[in-house]
């Protein structure tokens, strides 16, 4: 696999998935840092009540991204991961990210199965500033 600062290094359209409609939350923070720090940002959430927030383009699927992702950067519940699997094994990102605090070595092993670099418990953030 290759390194964190890598993988950002060499990725340019970012989906966050979960991002929220709702002012001040993490998901919403991070996808505008991102976006400030030139990625493609989306957001994927089958639950906003709006198809932009910010600038930023939300989709109700994974699948209705109408461009190949690089990373897939999740904000979604540990126990709710193995929800999002099959969309993310059909579109194939490179990288499947979930942030801080969320893990799940069962749903993931088929994602990693394929190929795709998998990073759990990690705010890309926190990582994208370390590789400064």
């Amino acid at each position: 696999m290759r390194t964190v600062c890598e993988i950002l290094k060499d990725s340019k359209n970012i989906a966050v998935y979960g991002l929220s409609d709702k002012p001040g939350r993490i998901s919403r923070d991070i996808a505008l840092f991102l976006k400030r720090k030139g990625f493609n940002v989306v957001g994927v959430n089958p639950l906003a009540k709006s198809n932009e927030v910010d600038g930023i383009t939300i989709y109700g699927s994974l699948k209705d991204v109408p461009f190949e992702i690089d990373i897939v950067d999740v904000f979604r519940r540990s126990e709710a991961i193995p929800e999002i699997i099959d969309d993310v094994m059909a579109i194939r990102p490179k990288v499947l990210w979930l942030q801080s605090g969320i893990r799940n070595d069962q749903a993931v092993a088929p994602v990693i199965e394929l190929g795709i670099d998998t990073i759990q418990d990690k705010c890309i953030m926190v990582e994208y500033n370390s590789c400064l």
